[in-house]
């Protein structure tokens, strides 16, 4: 065993007799050492139900042969940390709960983990961990939130809340109703209620095979999710014995299998984030232009929000992600699963209950994937949309643009109303680097979106946005305005041309004016000069490259 390096031989008679301390017994000496990485917090509602989730997981390791251990990880809620300088810190999250992994699993010669997650950061976090470490792993996805209620209307956390902020600020609903939606939006545990960022990492990490069938959709507070933590706990144990490790699970086609899912339901841009970074540690490199070309041969067949009106509980109530594998089982490769059976089975075994929320091929909501890859003069490095969520009107678009250099400077212009018809709204130096930690924009698309200009207007940034967001928002503009991009040299009134079906985002400025704008350009200085984030700063790279760490 791995954890025998720790723990066996006349050398290690200290190593054991801390470990006695913890209260192990000479037998557990001859156990495999379990690693249960928990993200428990009573902070974010997607966690705080971990702590019965943990027993679970530990009594079928238990019941296995094995010795678990509980450590933490932490979690950042991107809803709480929305709209203020607490956003800085999201996406860099990610690398740290992937280095606390990696230190934890190798300072004690862990010989598997189980990873409880839930929310945007933290499941990519513990994938990349798993791709590093390399040795077996189940992935627990603690699963989505159930939907609120307010006078006999289903609520969900950014279409009545986020969004019904600018519908106040607009004279389109009262503050008794808005009021209302904000104690109601979020009735307990688990990931919003849409196919967000959490939950579309839900049904990748599924899709993956690192998490058992059922466990992506399967409802926060419901008994299957109970069974799942259960049969989690005794099922590393087999990966254990057969020593299946993550990157054997985790490979090229399992990563492809995993953006077809993304393409057919719609999910987060964030992915075009998370899935290149989690297989970069787990050694193999995933180009933006996957994405793009697998959406041109994956159509979209569900219509969750918040581009639809479907919520994670009607998708897992119609099937769930295996019967969406169902759908697309001609499309997709065979690779292994952390139950045991490859994925193009469980595919045969997926069964669709309910046609209206998962369509077929041959009747897709939409003809293409949900998400679009551009580029162009203003994005050489590329940009990405979900192009699931917007109009057909505002597929081609061509506008003036409004600049502003931060999130909060575009915000108050949306929120005073000085965005009209016909702009396009940059906002910039908030990429990964110019951020730093590429701010996720949930605010400003809301807004949009709440004052019913969601048609009228497009966004275009450097950073990222939201899982929640919909309309013609495009984000990780690349190079980002911090490197020097041409996102940098855009002047108000300049002509922005964005045609999604043509795949291109052109800068409308002769080439003899950017070279004298480029000459005159400057860095700016740092929004934040103290703390981690200067590292992060000076090691993180593009957006089209993941924003990983070099």
């Amino acid at each position: 065993m791995r954890s025998d390096q720790a723990k066996k031989g006349l050398e290690r008679v200290g190593n054991r007799a801390l470990l006695y301390a913890t209260g192990l017994t000479k037998e557990d000496m001859n156990k495999p050492f379990i690693g249960l990485a928990s993200s428990f917090t009573n902070l974010v509602p997607g966690h705080i139900n971990m702590r019965d989730l943990e027993p679970l997981i530990e009594k079928g390791i238990k019941e296995a042969g094995g010795q678990p251990f509980i450590f933490g990880v932490p979690a950042i809620c991107d809803g709480i940390a929305m709209g203020h300088k607490g956003m800085h810190y999201s996406l860099p999250s990610r690398e740290l709960i992937a280095d606390e992994i990696e230190s934890i699993a190798q300072a004690h010669a862990l010989d598997g983990l189980v990873l409880l997650t839930a929310c945007d950061k933290v499941t990519p976090g513990m994938l990349m961990a798993a791709g590093r470490l390399d040795i077996p792993c189940i992935v627990v996805t603690v699963g989505p939130m159930h939907s609120g209620e307010y006078k006999g209307k289903r609520l969900s956390l950014v279409r009545d809340t986020f969004e019904a902020l600018a519908a106040f600020k607009a004279g389109k609903i009262s503050k008794e109703e808005l009021d209302a939606l904000e104690c109601h939006a979020c009735p307990g545990a688990g990931s919003c209620q849409g196919l967000y960022t959490a939950n579309t990492m839900n049904c990748i990490t599924e899709t993956l095979g690192m998490s058992l069938p059922g466990c992506g959709t399967s409802l926060a507070l419901s008994q299957k999710k109970k069974e799942l933590a259960y049969e989690s706990g005794k099922t590393v144990m087999e990966l254990v014995k057969h020593n299946i490790t993550a990157r054997k699970i985790m490979t090229a086609a399992a990563f492809r299998n995993a953006i077809r899912m993304d393409m057919a339901l719609g999910g987060s841009t964030n992915t075009a984030l998370h899935i290149p970074a989690i297989a970069h540690d787990a050694g193999l490199e995933i180009p933006l232009e996957l994405f793009d070309e697998i959406s041109r041969e994956v159509s979209h067949i569900t219509n969750l929000r918040p581009g639809g009106e479907d919520f994670m509980e009607d998708f897992d109530r119609a099937g769930g992600v295996m019967a969406a594998l169902n759908v697309l089982k001609d499309k997709i490769e065979s690779s292994k699963t952390v139950c045991g059976k490859d994925i193009k089975k469980l595919a045969d075994e997926g069964n669709v209950l309910d046609s209206k929320i998962i369509h077929t091929l041959d009747n897709p909501y939409h003809k293409e994937g949900g998400i679009a890859v551009l580029k162009g003069s203003l994005a050489p490095g590329g940009c990405v949309v979900k192009q699931s969520a917007i109009a057909p009107k505002t597929l081609k678009f061509t506008g003036k643009a409004r600049v502003f250099e931060s999130e909060e400077t575009g915000m108050k212009a949306i929120m005073d109303g000085k965005i009209k018809k016909g702009d396009v709204v940059v906002i910039r130096y908030e990429g990964p680097k110019g951020g730093p930690g590429m701010r996720e924009m949930l605010s400003p698309t809301s807004a949009i979106a709440g004052m019913g200009l969601s048609e009228d207007v497009v966004l275009l940034t450097d950073g990222r946005f939201s899982g929640g967001t919909r309309g013609p928002c495009i984000g990780h503009i690349s190079p980002e305005a911090a490197e020097g991009g041409p996102i940098g040299l855009v002047k108000d009134g300049d002509t922005i041309e964005i045609d999604i079906p043509n795949r291109s985002i052109e800068l409308r400025v002769p080439s003899s004016e950017l070279e004298k704008r480029k000459k005159e350009w400057k860095a700016p200085e740092p929004k934040i000069k103290t703390g981690w984030l200067t590292r992060y700063a000076k090691l993180v790279t593009s957006a089209n490259t993941g924003a990983i760490l070099r």
